[in-house]
């Protein structure tokens, strides 16, 4: 697609620039947070370093490619949408990346810093600090006021996962611990490491076991918010690329005009109750999808502008759900969520090589700097040396953890839920916690938000703001009316009819097909 003489020299240079940054962020993520997974296996001697890092690793990349392929990267598109859809939609190409480039480089150099000093902070926390910080400035800079900039229902989705999941770990751990020991009655398992020994063959089997699973839910939840950061980069940079699904076709697209079409009949079947202009919206969609049998057979501005419409169609939607005095039975609610889930289909997908992209960087980037993590995971956590048992409990619920946050589309922390798990067990073992280390890390974890959200907020300021600001004392440019955001009747006319001239005679009206 480079190559084809389509992409100018200086947009190839851009992308290329935002991808290495995207990767960068998924390499520090690997030696910084996969470092919690291979601790208790180092720890415990059950595999020497290099096989272990290199095995968590290819976990992690399979991991990052089934939950991004197989899963249908619910996470990855939760993190996305943090930003509110007016911000995604208005921001234009330039500043649109310069928010990206600004929220990544800051979530790297908070990563770095904290994996220096051996703090088990957490990659999934940074960026999302970054993400809030680039959305409060921008809205700040448009004039907006403090709370129009963040999608305040996805964040708070997003915090209430990264809150509670370490009190899950702390106390899912320690209440392991204590069943393993009315249960399992092997002295072994509660020794800690003896010099260079490994450990009976079963515990040794188990705590393999752990970091396997660990290791790939860890891709799997943090490797799809990579996914999702680059899918907005290439639809920032390619925007009539990657508006839309241009590979949908046949069978999927008739379902999906499908599924619109019903939403359609709900709404007006609501009448005055629905949001304005809803219903008319619904229809140049589903009047856009039956007009093709192929997405990418689409014009430039047809894929842009149905983006722009199913983004702002979703968010009102729902909006409606939730609002208070909506004449939307339960049933009409569930199949609304189902339909919108089929719908916005044509605007959340992944380009294929994207997942195997993310799933390198993170696996390479798993083999390097896990040492600093391991140390602090295993030695400085408790007063005592961890455990056969105490690993085993808080990699076990850590790993059940991600996958529930995988299942409900939330983010979570691999490094919180592991390190407080491993708090847990100690606390359950009686055997105290040091207090300067778990100070340390719950100073990171505090001030890992505002940290982040400051840097990223500062630099898309100084980088962005004077475009922002000239935007703003611009109003007569504004309210010229872009190709995409041309209004729902022509866009129909123009996604269901072309002209088409005839020697001698008049052009004439035609239905459109795929371009051939």
């Amino acid at each position: 697609m480079a190559l084809d003489g389509s992409i100018g020299f200086g947009t190839i240079a851009l992308l290329v620039l935002c991808l290495g940054v995207a990767l960068g962020f998924e390499f520090v993520n690997g030696f910084h947070d996969t470092a919690n997974a291979v601790a208790t296996v180092i720890y415990t001697k059950s595999l020497k370093p290099n096989h272990a890092v290199l095995w968590s690793g290819m976990m992690n990349f399979l991991g990052v490619f089934t939950g991004t392929v197989i899963g249908g990267a619910t996470v990855a598109f939760g993190i996305v949408h943090l930003l509110p859809v007016d911000l995604v939609i208005h921001a234009g190409q330039s500043v649109g990346l310069l928010m990206i480039l600004s929220l990544l480089i800051s979530a790297v150099i908070w990563n770095v810093t904290t994996w220096y000093f051996g703090l088990p902070a957490s990659s999934s926390h940074s960026l999302i600090g970054a993400i809030l910080g680039v959305g409060v400035t921008s809205s700040l800079l448009a004039g907006r006021g403090f709370a129009n900039g963040i999608n305040w229902a996805q964040a708070e989705k997003a915090g209430l996962a990264l809150l509670v999941s370490p009190l899950v770990g702390f106390c899912g751990a320690g209440l392991l611990l204590l069943l393993a020991r009315a249960v399992i009655k092997d002295r072994r398992l509660y020794d800690e490491p003896h010099g260079d020994t490994p450990p009976p063959a079963w515990i040794r089997g188990l705590l393999v076991l752990t970091c396997t699973l660990v290791s790939f839910f860890h891709g799997s939840n943090d490797g799809q918010k990579g996914v999702g950061l680059i899918m907005l980069i290439l639809i920032g940079i390619l925007p009539t690329q990657f508006a839309v699904n241009s590979a949908m076709e046949g069978e999927t697209l008739r379902t999906t005009a499908a599924a619109t079409q019903r939403i359609e009949a709900t709404v007006e079947k609501a009448g005055a109750s629905a949001p304005a202009g809803l219903a008319t919206r619904l229809k140049t969609i589903g009047q856009i999808l039956t007009s093709t049998d192929r997405l990418g057979s689409l014009p430039d501005v047809q894929r842009t502008g149905l983006r722009n419409d199913i983004l702002q169609t979703n968010a009102d939607l729902d909006k409606w759900v939730k609002a208070d005095g909506n004449p939307l039975s339960s049933d009409d609610k569930a199949a609304l969520k189902k339909d919108r889930g089929v719908m916005t289909h044509v605007t959340d997908f992944v380009v294929p090589w994207v997942p195997l992209a993310v799933a390198l960087a993170l696996g390479i980037g798993t083999t390097i700097g896990w040492k600093r993590i391991v140390v602090t995971v295993g030695e400085k956590i408790g007063k005592t040396h961890l455990t056969y048992a105490q690993g085993a409990c808080a990699e076990m619920i850590a790993a059940l953890t991600i996958y529930l946050a995988d299942s409900l589309g939330l983010p979570v922390s691999t490094t919180h839920v592991l390190s407080s798990g491993v708090a847990g067990t100690m606390a359950a073992n009686r055997s105290g916690l040091q207090g300067a280390t778990v100070r340390n890390i719950a100073a990171a974890w505090v001030f890992t938000l505002p940290a982040t959200g400051t840097m990223a907020g500062v630099l898309f300021y100084m980088t962005a703001g004077n475009q922002i600001r000239a935007q703003q004392a611009a109003p007569t440019a504004q309210n010229i009316p872009a190709p995409t955001a041309a209004p729902a009747a022509v866009r129909v006319a123009l996604a269901t009819q072309r002209i088409e001239g005839k020697p001698g005679g008049q052009p004439k009206w035609a239905p459109i097909g795929p371009h051939k």
